[in-house]
């Protein structure tokens, strides 16, 4: 019996992996504050490349007046949601706008798009999280998205905001997958089911949850496999992403 509780407890850790966010990698660039879930740029940990088609996860704090010059991306799905504060958006496309709490914009760089992003403000802070998703197929025609989730994003429920095959107002993404975003107060539950052969990454964007009984703070992340039900319980007002990925 011993050796089956043991057997047991090893599932557990191996089918819900935590990353917590103290063990992200970190840059401080006076004007970017970045915490790095995965590697990226000068950040590299082989053990972390990403999960599943889930490439970047960078938790971004930019000061007023401070941005992201004009920069390339190619072959990538990219996914900007903003926590507090306004982010202006330019791009080769032709488009401009400012990004707002609530908002969600998506760009497939596909064969090539250059876009910048700076702090709308110049005195309070914008506070983001930007995302990269491998896509289904390379030199994808560039495109974008945006939209407000605010009127969706209620306490206590999961909300669709992206998807491969879009519905109930998501942004379309080419890959396999879903996005969702919660907001919980506290004692909010929530459940999500997932399907055979699928996978799932929980972001901690704010607050503090319990995720099928493993308390999670501001920052962790956490990858889940061979899970069929995903409880999460809101410890106090928070917010999470959850990707459902193949």
């Amino acid at each position: 019996m011993a050796a089956d509780m043991r057997r047991r407890r090893k599932e557990i850790i191996m089918s819900i992996q935590i990353r917590k966010a103290d063990e992200r990698g970190h840059a401080n660039h006076g004007w970017l504050e970045s915490f790095h879930t995965f590697s990226f740029a000068n950040y590299y940990d082989p053990s972390h490349m990403g999960f599943r088609s889930l490439r970047v996860i960078n938790d971004d704090t930019v000061a007023g007046g401070g941005g992201f010059g004009t920069h390339p991306h190619r072959d990538m799905e990219i996914i900007t949601y903003v926590l507090s504060g306004a982010l202006e958006h330019r791009d080769s496309l032709g488009n401009g706008a400012v990004m707002k709490s609530g908002d969600v914009q998506h760009i497939t760089a596909g064969t090539g798009v250059q876009h910048s992003e700076f702090n709308y403000s110049p005195i309070e802070p914008v506070h983001f999280l930007q995302i990269w998703i491998l896509p289904d197929q390379k030199s994808l025609t560039p495109g974008y998205e945006q939209k407000s989730f605010t009127n969706e994003l209620k306490s206590g429920r999961l909300n669709l905001v992206a998807a491969g095959t879009p519905r109930d107002g998501a942004l379309k993404i080419h890959q396999d997958a879903d996005l969702f975003i919660g907001k919980l107060g506290a004692g909010d539950k929530v459940t999500h089911e997932l399907k055979p052969n699928r996978h799932a990454w929980l972001q901690v964007a704010e607050g503090a949850v319990n995720l099928n009984g493993h308390d999670l703070k501001t920052g962790d992340g956490v990858a889940v496999n061979d899970e069929k039900l995903l409880t999460l319980t809101g410890k106090e007002p928070s917010q999470v992403l959850l990707f459902d990925l193949n």
